[in-house]
């Protein structure tokens, strides 16, 4: 096989759907709105952590979960949290959290952090 056929035959057509900006609701798991709204909320309190150069254990004192708690936190796996409960934990971490409920233009209203 010749240098140019082994860099074609390497060459796959990969297919490719554009998502919906939700990759919980695009997985088709159960509840992707509080999901990606859990998701965003540990991202933020994955940034003050490492922002303010916290350990795991430290964060977790502040956040009054044990150190292995934090840790999955920080791998982003929030599923264990309740929306409330990362609310309370960007609360502990000296971060206001404010709901605004407003009406929607669509036919269904959506959740989202702005940070």
């Amino acid at each position: 096989m010749t240098a140019k056929a082994k860099g074609t035959a390497a060459l796959k057509r990969i297919r490719m759907e554009e998502g919906s900006g939700n990759v919980f609701a695009d997985l088709g798991l159960p509840h992707p709105e509080q999901e990606l709204l859990k998701a965003k909320l540990a991202l933020q309190i994955y940034r003050l952590i490492k922002r303010r150069g916290l350990t795991q254990a430290d964060a977790g004192k502040i956040l009054g979960i044990k150190q292995p708690h934090v840790s999955t936190l920080m791998r982003n796996r929030s599923g264990a949290f309740s929306v409330e409960r990362l609310m309370d934990f960007l609360t502990a971490l000296g971060q206001d959290v404010e709901i605004t409920v407003r009406p929607t233009r669509k036919g269904h209203g959506e959740v989202s952090v702005v940070a």
